[in-house]
């Protein structure tokens, strides 16, 4: 296959950064509670590339919570950025106040992590204005010199782990292992006197309609779940909390926000098994161990968030149009054409291996 990257990506002249001489090292990767989860091996490479450094993460509101549970991330810069906004007014500078503060801190880098659909040049370009002397990203299109180390991306189906993890080995930061991590505090609550110590996860939500199972599918695997003799907690957030009591019905135990994000981890890790949407709860299970069947929507491929850590199930269908990235199916649903049998099945050979 030609190589298609474009010829100013890692030009010559720019060597490997002096890593293990960094005092301070900025992480940007402002998506979802998944996508930050799935940064803990890249925090793990650099922490061992750079000892002295303080690793810290740029991260949406929304991702911010998952940071506190990766155990190498020593701090968070939050903020809401231009490039996840739809709607700016215009003439403004909406970054002005992110750069100031990225500026105060005094980086020595700014890694920019980015799916394959994602683009590495306003977050390059905010680092450039806030004084950051090097500056890493992916990138298949022109953007200048505003990363100092331009790296050309990898195919679009590699998981998204691997993705990143090949970045910093571009500029000489070895892997240190794919596995997910999360650091569990010990005061997380786990409300064991509600759900036993014999228990199943079952979380119907996902960030957007098209990634969603339908609700009565969901409640016809909790049925048959506590038949099995398991408690079943429903889990959601508070938003979701008519979806989990539809879900939970008269035998399963909804629990409708009140959990923290560590909390969350905490119940997960005892369950016996968790099913889920494709959604951040799955990345969560995948860190703490939990045997996991995903309900894999057509939004995305596959192959680029596979769970890997854990003993994992992904049920989909393979459909023309995936993958589409649809916030709402415009048809129905074709991709989650899965059966409650389908997936009361799988969650069973997961048990018979975990129990």
């Amino acid at each position: 296959m030609p190589d298609l990257s474009h010829p100013a990506a890692h030009r010559p002249g720019h060597g490997d950064p002096d890593w293990a001489a960094m005092r301070r090292i900025l992480v940007v990767r402002p998506d979802n509670v998944g996508d930050v989860l799935m940064t803990g091996p890249v925090f793990r490479a650099l922490r061992a590339a750079a000892p002295r450094a303080a690793l810290d993460l740029l991260a949406s509101p929304a991702g911010a919570a998952a940071a506190s549970l990766l155990p190498q991330v020593d701090g968070v810069v939050t903020a809401s950025v231009s490039w996840q906004q739809l709607d700016l007014v215009p003439g403004s500078d909406p970054d002005a106040e992110l750069v100031g503060d990225l500026a105060a801190r005094g980086y020595d880098a700014a890694i920019v992590l980015t799916s394959f659909s994602q683009s590495p040049w306003p977050a390059a370009e905010v680092a450039r204005r806030a004084g950051v002397p090097v500056r890493v990203g992916l990138s298949k299109e022109f953007g200048g010199g505003l990363l100092t180390h331009w790296v050309p991306s990898p195919p679009d189906e590699e998981h998204q782990v691997d993705r990143m993890l090949g970045l910093l080995a571009a500029v000489g930061v070895p892997s240190r292992g794919i596995a997910l991590e999360v650091r569990v505090p010990d005061d997380a609550a786990t409300p064991l006197a509600v759900v036993g110590e014999r228990y199943a996860v079952v979380a119907p939500g996902a960030s957007c309609p098209s990634r969603r199972w339908p609700a009565e599918r969901f409640a016809a695997v909790v049925r048959a779940l506590a038949g099995d003799g398991l408690t079943v907690v429903v889990s959601g957030t508070e938003r979701e909390s008519d979806l989990v009591h539809a879900v939970a019905g008269d035998v399963g135990v909804p629990l409708a926000g009140g959990l923290g994000l560590a909390d969350l981890a905490s119940l997960l890790a005892g369950a016996e098994v968790v099913v889920a949407n494709n959604s951040g709860g799955v990345h969560l299970a995948d860190a703490v161990g939990a045997p996991v069947v995903e309900l894999f929507a057509g939004t995305e491929t596959v192959d680029q968030y596979r769970p890997r850590t854990t003993r994992a199930e992904v049920l989909t269908r393979p459909v023309s149009c995936a993958p589409c990235r649809q916030l709402v199916c415009p048809f129905g649903q074709e991709c989650l054409a899965i059966s409650p049998d389908e997936v009361v099945a799988a969650a069973r050979r997961l048990r018979a291996v975990h129990v």
